[in-house]
């Protein structure tokens, strides 16, 4: 165990201890005594003095110490009661620590390093012991305390674990705390006198993986768009991982991938989130995962247990896994022995007698009169009531199925049962009894005449007729099968072991192809629960017509259009019925390229219902994912099969730097199933595999056809050629023992070849793939998903984001690397409501499936504290009243949110508009719909003297130059009237005396600190009494009516004798009345856009301020510092004085 630093004096311990290993800063030591067989009088006399002296070492005989070069002062940092155990430690510090040492200056920051770790290593052992005895832990509390005022985030942010490690900066690592929560990963290091913070959002981690560099043997490694975090010296550096990894997942699928979050009620809620529920979550997705069941299952026990398998006449060690549905078990010896029982298959759940032989066994009978045992079942009596109970909610729910069990003796048949071979009690699968349907059932099955046969029985007839070789290899299989069902089951709940994978990998009899694909992908317990409900939905879909029925309409004749069950309107209207079912059942889905040619395959083995519920099974448990909008779970699949060929075909990955061409290719392998490549009776051996081992088999099938065409693949020299190998291979796979006649592929890429190719036999390439590549396990392969959904995940965040600039790049003129970064912050600023706040009235969660440009919008209050950051038109506490006025007038289609462009575009305008723009864009800020009536900075105008007109404004010029001025300033009107007259845009509305007041007092705030404050300050009064001016001589020549066309003049007289001049107001034409345009009525007063521009522009004080060039990118760094520090939906996320140290990822 590890120790509190204590200092130890060697000098005067060396006759007591023996130093067994050493270090340049450690040396573990063993007592004398201990473990030294030739020492017996050493160890009674050490042991002696052990019992007076020092009792603590006769328990600890092993202990390392901490030393420093030149000193005779040690600290003992660990002891061990074994020699492994004491080893553990050991090897940890030279892993973790030894490597780092030397970075360091001096000795004294060492050992102040080293302490520091040990004592933060104590107290997570400590608090991980509490975790683990199911206490209060007190030092999750004190945890929880520091994070929320380290990081003073609000409460919503639940704390979910942490870890002591160590965070690197350069080749320097800083000793700290990582804290888990369920938006962001944060570090918190106080170490000789700095302090350093670190926040990342989980949302912006593109990798997560564990690595090792040149001071550090294992690490965790955070990659960010920006900057590469290492993460090292856990304690338990396969749980921080695991953790960190969960919670990567579970966050990003919930504030990214729409589709997931709508699926999964466990994202619903971010804040019922905990350590031991993620945990849980991994298990009952490696249990769904593992045994191919419906997503809605929920994993309730885990027990170990040992399984009477009477095959080996022994039991069999494993675990049983019991759901809301199922009662499933895993040999611990992988691919020993798999069971997967339905709740709805059982008859009765008993306990047995208790006996030396058989500690604690329960007996669970099936229909069809087979039973399993179990035993060694620890809690068996609780465990036996919970599955009762299910049992009795199982058979509640299916009313039908329990009336049959209890007729079971009777020779009526038994409706829905998962036996599908001959001599079971049910010849028909999941087809009910005449005498137990009703008369509207019967009536709605002959509306619509479905296919009672598999479309192969009647087009293959002809074709096996003369294939004798082929009929007896059929029968040689059907033999095998036969035994193998005797011996280990012919149901659903049938023994899975390894002899039946290799009945699988040579291909399963065309008689037998169809009912075995039910039974291992379990379709057969769906079809058997939901009687009538296929009929329901062909019913109820038959005749609608919406996007997925025309594009299924569109590809009904290109499914195996070689194939004679296509070439007429029986098959092809199966195929529509089952496609327009299935879309009508899950509209998420729909339709999707790739689902016709798979379900043709469907078709021609299985009944037509039978084969709507086989689509059922591969869409929603055994290829999750794939057929959506954005075919997620095929991509993260691609980049799990370009990580298998670097790690199992190097030189291959070596040759193909870029493997996304490979991944490119192999896409239509994953979607189906290779059923578009090989020919068709190749190609259903590939997917008996599939229905058998799931995806794994289309990992190890697609590494056997890589390796096979490693050579030529390597000496390929363009990305053509090698589409063009492969694709010649994968058309010469042929099956010499298919008994059926060969079928050309219509979705082939070269069907007619100039060279021979040589044929390479299915048989072999599928047991190639089994030999060489089937020992990853399920477990791995969701391990990896894991990894890349993440990397998927963020690749289209990338995509989204590039689309967005490219949309907005050519209407602005910010730099493109600004622009950036700007459209960070506001994602960022998005999913800061996504954290903590959901309920908002017009809230929207991120929709991967609308328009880019849609995809992130934020609300007045999210676009207010970006403003705040970003905008140079900050006014104090008017900052606030501005930015809502701007969020309004963005705001065109009044939804009350934004896009980017909008908030891109006006930033544009302040920082690198005209100064025209400029002024344009505070008008529009001041007059509906940005300026409402009721807003709460616009009852009370200004009283200023300085706005008064009480007396006429004088400028001062001299008085050579006062007529000229005159002159220039009336015809620099009128020039913006003809132009005005000229343009076609709509005209600005006319701003009321009010919304002038508003605009003044907006240009003050503006000019508040800036270094010629007092020069604006006089200019804009100035500018601001002409304008009163000039709007009151309007309002007197409408009072007048002065209604025509032409100007008006109307020159003030001379305010005194002073060598002033008195200042001239020119009133515009009156354009045509629009009502919608203006609410001024007749003799208000009012000033338009022309005049106030006109008039600034006399003020050179004020046309410098608007002309004089402003960064963006200088905002921008300070915002990515600062955006957390902002109020976030009324929530106060203080600012904090720490801020400069503060990084945010």
């Amino acid at each position: 165990m590890w120790l509190k630093p204590e200092e130890v004096l060697l000098k005067n311990a060396l006759k007591l201890w023996v130093t067994q290993k050493s270090s340049g800063y450690f040396i573990l030591q063993r007592r004398r005594g201990h473990g030294d067989a030739g020492g017996r009088f050493t160890g009674r006399l050490v042991g002696a003095l052990d019992a007076v002296l020092d009792s603590n070492a006769r328990v600890a005989p092993f202990r390392i110490l901490l030393q420093v070069p030149g000193s005779q002062v040690y600290s003992a940092i660990a002891c061990g009661a074994t020699v492994e155990e004491i080893n553990q430690h050991w090897e940890w510090l030279e892993q973790n620590l030894l490597h780092t040492l030397f970075v360091f200056d001096n000795k004294e920051d060492i050992v102040s390093f080293v302490k520091g770790k040990v004592k933060a290593l104590i107290a997570e052992e400590t608090s991980s012991k509490l975790a683990e005895q199911e206490e209060d832990p007190e030092k999750f509390r004190e945890a929880l305390v520091k994070f929320e005022s380290r990081f003073n985030f609000p409460e919503a942010e639940k704390l979910i674990t942490y870890y002591s490690c160590c965070c690197w900066k350069g080749k320097v690592p800083r000793q700290g705390w990582l804290y888990l929560s369920i938006n962001h990963l944060c570090f918190y290091s106080f170490f000789l006198g700095k302090e350093l913070k670190l926040i990342i959002p989980w949302v912006e981690v593109q990798k997560l993986e564990r690595t090792s560099n040149v001071f550090m043997t294992d690490t965790v490694r955070v990659t960010t768009p920006n900057k590469e975090r290492d993460f090292s010296t856990f304690l338990n550096i396969a749980e921080a991982f695991r953790i960190m990894e969960q919670l990567a997942d579970v966050t990003l699928r919930r504030l990214l991938d729409n589709e997931i979050f709508e699926l999964d009620p466990g994202l619903q809620d971010p804040t019922q989130i905990t350590k031991r529920d993620l945990e849980a979550r991994a298990q009952n997705e490696f249990f769904r995962a593992f045994f191919r069941l419906p997503r809605k299952e929920k994993l309730h026990e885990v027990v170990d247990c040992s399984l009477w398998t009477p095959f080996s006449r022994c039991h069999t060690a494993g675990r049983m896994y019991t759901s809301d549905s199922y009662i499933c078990f895993a040999s611990k010896e992988n691919g020993c022995c798999n069971v997967i029982i339905p709740l709805r298959e059982v008859i009765t759940i008993e306990k047995m007698e208790d006996t030396s032989l058989l500690p604690n066994p329960i007996i669970i009978s099936i229909r069809s009169k087979t039973a399993f045992q179990f035993i060694e079942l620890k809690d068996r009596d609780a465990l036996v009531e919970n599955l009762l109970q299910r049992l009795k909610e199982v058979n509640s729910s299916n009313p039908a199925h329990c009336n049959n069990l209890q007729d079971k003796n009777q020779n009526a048949p038994v409706f829905g049962s998962t036996c599908v071979f001959r001599d079971c009690e049910s010849g028909d699968l999941g087809r009910e009894g005449p005498q137990s349907k009703d008369k509207s059932e019967c009536e709605k099955e002959s509306s619509y005449l479905l296919n009672a046969e598999a479309l192969r029985s009647d087009f293959h007839q002809a074709g096996v007729a003369g294939l004798d070789f082929g009929k007896s290899r059929e029968q040689i299989k059907e033999s095998l099968w036969d035994d193998h069902f005797i011996e280990y089951g012919r149901t659903v709940c049938m023994f899975r072991t390894e002899k039946i994978r290799k009945l699988v990998a040579m291909g399963i009899p065309e008689s037998l192809r169809g009912k075995l694909w039910l039974l291992f992908s379990d379709a057969v317990t769906d079809l058997a629960s939901h009687p009538g409900y296929y009929i329901h939905l062909v019913e109820a879909s038959m005749g609608k017509c919406c996007m997925a029925t025309e594009e299924i309409e569109r590809d009904l004749h290109r499914s195996l259009p070689e194939h004679p069950a296509f070439q007429n309107e029986t098959g092809i209207a199966a195929l529509r019925r089952v496609l327009t079912a299935y879309a009508h059942r899950n509209p998420k889905i729909g339709y999707c390229q790739s689902m016709n040619i798979l379900t043709s395959v469907l078709l021609l083995y299985a009944k037509e219902e039978e084969a709507f519920w086989l689509l059922v099974a591969v869409c929603e448990r055994m290829l999750p994912d794939y057929f959506n909008h954005r075919v997620i779970g095929a991509q993260v699949d691609q980049s799990v099969f370009e990580e298998l060929i670097k790690e199992q075909l190097p030189e291959l990955a070596e040759h193909m730097k870029d493997l996304t061409t490979l991944a490119s290719i192999s896409l239509s392998w994953f979607l189906t199933l290779f059923l578009s490549i090989m020919p068709l009776e190749s190609a259903v051996n590939v997917v008996d595999c599939f229905f058998y081992d799931g995806i794994k088999a289309i990992f190890q099938l697609g590494l056997a056809i890589l390796e096979a065409n490693a050579v030529d693949l390597c000496n390929s020299k363009d990305d053509g050629q090698a589409l063009m190998i492969l694709s010649r291979f994968l058309e010469h796979v042929k099956n010499e023992e298919s008994p059926l006649p060969p079928i050309g592929n219509h979705h082939a890429f070269f069907s007619d070849d100039q060279e021979a190719s040589p044929v390479t036999e299915i048989a072999n390439l599928i047991h190639d793939s089994y030999e060489k590549f089937g020992d990853h396990s399920v477990e791995q392969i969701e391990h990896m998903r894991y990894k890349h959904r993440i990397r998927v995940l963020q690749s289209h965040e990338d995509t989204t984001k590039q689309n967005v600039l490219r949309v907005v790049i050519p209407d602005v003129s910010i730099l493109p690397e600004d622009l950036e970064e700007l459209y960070d912050l506001f994602k960022r600023e998005h999913l800061i409501r996504c954290y903590w706040e959901m309920t908002s009235p017009v809230f929207e969660r991120h929709d991967p499936s609308r328009p880019y440009a849609e995809q992130y919008r934020i609300d007045s209050q999210q676009f207010t504290n970006l403003y705040k950051l970003v905008s140079p038109w900050t006014c104090g506490e008017h900052t606030d009243v501005l930015a809502e006025r701007m969020f309004r007038l963005l705001d065109e289609n009044m939804d009350h949110l934004i896009e980017f462009k909008g908030l891109a575009s006006c930033l544009d305008v302040m920082y690198n508009g005209e100064m025209n723009e400029k002024i344009k864009l505070l008008y529009k800020l001041h007059i509906p719909p940005a300026l409402t009536e009721n807003e709460r900075d616009s009852q009370s105008p200004l009283k200023n003297p300085l706005l008064s007109t009480s007396r006429p404004l004088v400028i001062g010029k001299s008085n050579g130059d006062a007529a000229d001025y005159q002159k220039q300033l009336k015809q620099m009107l009128r020039d913006l009237a003809k132009e005005k007259d000229a343009k076609t845009e709509k005209e600005l509305p006319k701003m009321s005396q009010r919304e002038f007041i508003q605009f003044c007092k907006t240009l003050y705030s503006m000019f508040h600190e800036d270094p010629e404050e007092n020069d604006l300050y006089q200019a804009i009064a100035t500018v601001t009494t002409l304008l009163l001016q000039i709007g009151e001589v309007g309002q007197r020549s409408i009072s007048l009516g002065s209604g025509s066309d032409e100007f008006t003049e109307d020159l003030q007289p001379e305010a005194s004798a002073s060598d002033q001049d008195a200042v001239f107001t020119d009133t515009v034409k009156t354009p045509h009345k629009d009502p919608q345009s203006s609410p001024v009525t007749e003799g208000d007063w009012t000033v338009s856009f022309e005049h106030i521009l006109a008039s600034l522009l006399t003020e050179q004080s004020l046309v410098n301020f608007f002309e004089k060039p402003l960064e963006l990118k200088p905002k921008l760094e300070n915002a990515k510092l600062n955006q957390y520090s902002l109020k976030t939906n009324g929530m106060s996320c203080q600012s904090r004085g720490e801020h400069t140290k503060l990084n945010t990822q």
